[in-house]
C-alpha cells in the first residue's frame, strides 16, 4: 500500500472510529460521565503505556517530559481534552447525539477564529463569510432550542483549544497522550477512589463484562488518535479536512436514525446553514490550497544560480 493511500485509510478508520462513539459510550452505563472519563484516563494512560514499550518510544516521553514549557502546555491540553471528553459522555447519555454533532460540525470554524484571537492570522473573505453564516446558523439553533446550543459549543470550543494546545508544543501522538493522561491519572484515580469508597463505583459491582468495556475504554481512545497521526503525516491538511466531517455525519445519522431523536424543521434548518458554511469553507480552503500547490510547482522550476 501506497503512502497516501494508507494515509486516506488511516484516516477514514480514525474518524468512522469517533464516529461510532455514540454507539459505544451507552454500554458503558451506568456508570455515569465522570467515572466513565476517569476510567478512560487510566486505562488510555496504561495501553499507550504497553504501546510504548512494544514500539521502544519511551525516549520521546522523556524528551518531552525534560521541558517544563511542554509540560505546562500538555497539562493545558489535557484539561481541554477531559472537559470535551466529559461534555461529550454527558452529550451521548443523555440523548443529545444530534447536539455532539453540531459541535464537531462547527469545531473547523472555531479553530480558525482561535487563529485569528491567539497567533493573529488573517482570514480570507471567503473563510469571514463562512464564519458569518456559521454564526446565523447559531442563532437559528438558539432559537429552535430555546437555548443556545451549549453542547455543540463547549465541544467545539474545548476541542478547538485542545488543538491549539497541540499546535504549541511538537509531540507524537502516543507520547502526547501518554504525558496528557498521566498528567491528569492522580485526579481521575482520587474521583474513582472517591466514587467506590461512597459506592457510586460501577466497576466492581456491574459485573464482569462492564469491568471490560470500562477497561476497553483505554484502546477506544488511543487507536482513533495513532490512526490520525498516520494519516496526518501522509496525506496534505486539505484531505484531513475534509475527512473530518465523517465524524459529525456519522454521530448525526446515529443521533436521528438510531436513537430517534428530533429534527423538526428549524433544526434542520439550522444544520444546512452550518453545512453552507462548512461548504463555503472547504472550497476556499482548497482553492487556496490548490493555489500554493502551483506556486510551490512553479518555484521549484526556476532554475537556481
Amino acid at each position: 500500500m501506497d503512502e497516501r493511500r494508507l494515509g486516506v485509510v488511516s484516516g477514514i478508520g480514525a474518524y468512522a472510529l469517533w464516529g461510532l462513539f455514540p454507539l459505544y459510550f451507552p454500554l458503558l452505563e451506568p456508570s455515569g460521565g465522570l467515572e466513565i472519563v476517569a476510567h478512560r484516563v487510566v486505562w488510555s494512560l496504561l495501553f499507550v503505556g504497553i504501546l510504548l514499550t512494544v514500539v521502544r518510544r519511551w525516549g520521546h516521553v522523556r524528551a518531552a517530559a525534560r521541558s517544563g514549557r511542554s509540560l505546562l502546555i500538555l497539562a493545558g491540553a489535557a484539561v481541554f481534552l477531559m472537559g470535551n471528553w466529559l461534555l461529550f459522555v454527558h452529550g451521548v447519555n443523555s440523548g443529545q447525539v444530534v447536539e455532539t454533532s453540531l459541535g464537531y460540525f462547527i469545531n473547523p470554524l472555531v479553530s480558525v477564529l482561535l487563529g485569528v484571537v491567539v497567533f493573529s492570522e488573517r482570514l480570507r473573505p471567503l473563510q469571514w463569510v463562512a464564519v458569518g453564516i456559521a454564526t446565523v446558523a447559531v442563532l437559528v439553533l438558539t432559537i429552535d432550542y430555546g437555548r443556545p446550543p451549549w453542547i455543540a459549543l463547549g465541544l467545539a470550543a474545548s476541542f478547538g483549544l485542545y488543538g491549539l494546545m497541540k499546535k504549541l508544543v511538537v509531540v507524537e501522538a502516543a507520547p502526547g497522550l501518554f504525558l496528557e493522561t498521566a498528567l491528569v491519572a492522580l485526579p481521575a484515580a482520587a474521583i474513582l477512589a472517591v466514587l467506590h469508597g461512597g459506592g457510586d463505583g460501577t466497576f466492581a459491582t456491574a459485573g464482569s463484562g462492564h469491568a471490560l468495556l470500562l477497561m476497553s475504554s483505554g484502546i477506544a481512545t488511543a487507536i482513533p488518535l495513532l490512526l490520525f497521526a498516520t494519516a496526518a503525516r501522509r496525506i496534505p491538511l486539505s484531505t484531513v479536512g475534509l475527512l473530518q466531517y465523517l465524524t459529525p455525519l456519522m454521530q448525526l445519522s446515529i443521533g436521528v436514525f438510531v436513537y430517534g431523536e428530533p429534527m423538526p424543521p428549524a433544526r434542520l434548518a439550522g444544520f444546512v446553514i452550518v453545512w453552507v458554511a462548512l461548504a463555503v469553507f472547504t472550497a476556499d480552503s482548497l482553492r487556496h490550497a490548490r493555489a500554493g500547490a502551483r506556486r510551490r510547482s512553479r518555484e521549484a522550476l526556476v532554475p537556481t544560480p
